[in-house]
């Protein structure tokens, strides 16, 4: 991709909704995750599966999280897939996607062959899962950078096994998309919209979680610079003072809506770029009472503006 065409993107601010169409075309084949409508903000609220407490079945999960005011889940362990599917069409709660299971055991950028076989291995089974279940995407954590992994290794590596993978994604009408986590790794939204432009395809996107940007910046800037390439949103809180006073992972010891998110202004940016579809919970989880709490702070996020 030339260095103009890249630069001609990431100034984009009202592709989205074209872009929205497009994504709208690969997702056509999956009913279940496209008969209901979003409220007038544009956001349709999810959560976590293993968020959802207890031991009971798939179908018991299901109806705890309906009965808490969520409308879909994202699928983050390997689960049985008629059992999953009987659940969902009983309950209408929506199977929107699933989550990659091995990218931080097994990641893409690791040294070895044989380990980046295996870790695209299982990107590919959670495309098909996500087929299975009538989802339309696969959240991937695309790299990690550490004392063994060069941060230039990462990004070369990562992107040849991605492009390995769009043939089946594309067959399967699945997109994949690369959550911004601490992992050392796209370290600023400029960076990470390079990188996702570099693939020159709509089958790849930003699945971009709020919270996580807190300790490093603010997610209103992410949301501008990525723009129409976020096709999801990953819903949590982070407090600066936890993070200072007793470590940055404490930052995330904070209710939805009561840490250093500035809501209002994610929400005016959400809405600056046109952006509309899935927001999941990705907090921690528990019973109804639990369930409905973090169903209620999602709420009245999503009515927030500045």
């Amino acid at each position: 991709m030339s260095d103009e065409l890249t630069r001609r993107r990431f100034l984009e601010t009202t592709g989205s909704i074209a872009a929205a169409a497009t994504v709208s075309g690969l997702n056509a084949n999956s009913s279940r995750a496209a008969d209901a409508k979003p409220a007038a903000h544009g956001l349709r609220k999810a959560l976590k599966y293993t968020m959802i407490a207890g031991k009971g079945s798939v179908m018991d999960k299901f109806r705890n999280a309906k009965a808490a005011g969520f409308e879909g889940v994202d699928i983050n362990v390997r689960l049985d897939h008629d059992e999953v599917n009987k659940a969902q069409d009983l309950t209408k709660l929506k199977v929107h996607g699933v989550v990659a299971y091995d990218h931080w055991s097994k990641p893409l950028s690791h040294p070895d062959a044989a380990i980046r076989k295996t870790s695209l291995e299982s990107l590919q089974g959670a495309i098909r899962d996500a087929k299975a279940y009538g989802g339309t995407t696969v959240l991937l954590v695309p790299a990690v950078v550490n004392k063994d992994i060069s941060y230039a290794d990462a990004y070369k590596r990562s992107q040849a096994e991605i492009r390995k993978a769009l043939p089946l994604a594309g067959e399967l009408g699945i997109r994949i998309l690369f959550e911004n986590v601490w992992n050392n790794f796209l370290l600023s939204p400029v960076e990470m919209a390079r990188y996702i432009d570099e693939f020159d395809s709509k089958l790849v996107g930003a699945y971009f979680d709020v919270g996580n940007v807190v300790r490093f910046g603010w997610p209103e800037h992410w949301i501008q610079a990525l723009g129409s390439r976020i096709g999801k949103l990953d819903i949590k809180e982070y407090s600066r003072k936890l993070q200072h006073s007793k470590g940055p992972g404490a930052g995330f010891r904070v209710k939805l809506g009561d840490g250093d998110c500035d809501w209002p202004a994610v929400m005016q940016s959400l809405a600056d770029i046109g952006f509309k579809g899935w927001a999941t919970a990705e907090v921690g989880g528990g019973g109804e009472a639990r369930l409905a709490d973090i169903s209620q702070r999602m709420d009245r996020i999503f009515a927030s503006s500045t």
